[in-house]
């Protein structure tokens, strides 16, 4: 099988290094690219033989492990699970970053940390430490970072701090008075601009896809709205609302299952009889179940409990929880995508409009419907991913003056 690469990956592949992040938006071949640059520069492959082979370990999401989209990108390379039939008996192993404390003892090999998770300080942090130290690594993302607290992981890897301690030190002034740490302003930036710029690869991209974005305008119990967001009023369960988690809950759950988003699914199925919707709460799911059930629609599901394919034939509806199927997998079997209600995060609403969004689609129109009613809860999640920005729910909950006793 032929390797095809397009100009701006062969060009994003002189560009890389150990320890980058190369960066492209969803959908772009960063797969591919990564492939190329451990095959031709790390390895020195000249299609029959490596002459400085490494085995080759690829973390990623669990459901990119599981569809085996990983192992098809491979082909081409001659790499295979299996060392021998792969090209000079490298081995690859293909895992999700749940489990990447597995590999924190391996040296020598090359490893592939895809949709990189490496924001805060945790388990997975340390151990990717651990495996950057004895190990060649690149990272691929479309979405690197929003602040630079996000790049410390990296940043340290490459060598460019000894710690997180000695980063924090250098660089944040946190604000003071606060009961958590939360970043004031941060010092020596030219610094950090530069250390980016040192190891973030931007790859073009120039797929021809056009993306229709249509804001579908639906109701909401008004009443039933002011129960909760004036009287603090738990409607559903007749009790007072004593915690703003559950009251951020209940101003979703009352905008989100009014019937008028169902009827707006009716409409767009009109024109578009094949739909992948995403939405986040279960709720939500048994509303859209009971919609296709009532109408004879075949449709399956990606979530924390189910792991279905996409269906096929004329008229279908994938239903995909957030959280659970954002990333990690892609269908060109479809041009149009209904988020049935709206991501607090923009990272994962850019994530998953790019699961239709490929370079290998069919279609050159793509279809994106969002629901979105006039409450405040609605307009303000709205109003952060159009700026590119996650929802505050904090900073909402100030703007409204709304406090709840600790």
């Amino acid at each position: 099988m032929p390797i095809e690469l397009r100009q701006e990956q062969l060009d994003a592949v002189d560009k890389m290094k150990n320890g980058c992040i190369l960066c492209g938006l969803v959908g772009s071949g960063k797969s591919r690219t990564s492939l190329a640059y451990y095959s031709f520069k790390v390895c020195k492959s000249n299609g029959r033989e490596m002459l400085e082979p490494r085995d080759l370990y690829i973390i990623t999401t669990a459901k990119k492990r599981d569809s085996t989209e990983w192992l098809k990108e491979c082909q081409p390379f001659m790499l295979n699970s299996d060392p021998k039939t792969s090209i000079s008996n490298v081995k690859i192993t293909i895992d999700s970053w749940n489990n990447i404390k597995k590999y924190k003892d391996v040296y020598g090999a090359f490893f592939i940390f895809d949709e990189q998770r490496l924001v805060g300080w945790g388990a997975w942090v340390k151990a990717f430490l651990n495996i950057a130290r004895k190990n060649k690594w690149i990272l691929l993302s479309a979405t690197p970072g929003d602040t630079w607290m996000d790049y410390i992981a990296v940043f340290v890897a490459n060598g460019f701090y000894r710690t997180k301690t000695e980063f924090i030190t250098r660089h944040v002034v946190y604000a003071p008075y606060t009961k958590f740490p939360k970043v004031s302003r941060y010092i020596d930036e030219p610094i950090l601009r530069k250390h980016r710029q040192d190891i973030l690869i931007t790859m073009e991209d120039h797929r021809e896809t056009i993306r229709h974005k249509d804001v579908v305008p639906v109701n909401y119990n008004i009443g039933l709205y002011r129960t909760v967001l004036k009287d603090r009023w738990n409607p559903y369960e007749s009790k007072p609302i004593k915690e703003s988690g559950k009251f951020y809950q209940l101003l979703r759950e009352v905008v989100n299952s009014d019937p008028s988003r169902t009827q707006a699914i009716d409409d767009i199925m009109r024109e578009h009889p094949t739909l992948i919707i995403f939405y986040n709460f279960d709720y939500e799911l048994e509303i859209l179940k009971q919609y296709c059930e009532d109408r004879f629609i075949d449709y399956s599901e990606w979530n924390g409990h189910k792991h279905e394919d996409i269906p096929t034939g004329d008229e279908w509806i994938y239903l995909v929880q957030y959280t659970a199927g954002a990333e990690g997998w892609n269908c060109i079997t479809t041009d149009t995508m209904v988020f049935y209600s709206l991501s607090p995060s923009y990272r994962q609403t850019e994530q998953a409009a790019g699961r239709i969004d490929r370079m290998n689609t069919p279609y050159k129109d793509l279809y994106y419907y969002y629901l979105r009613s006039t409450a405040s809860i609605d307009l303000s999640i709205y109003r952060s991913i159009t700026n590119k920005k996650n929802f505050s729910q904090s900073a909402f909950m100030k703007k409204n003056d709304i406090f709840f006793e600790k």
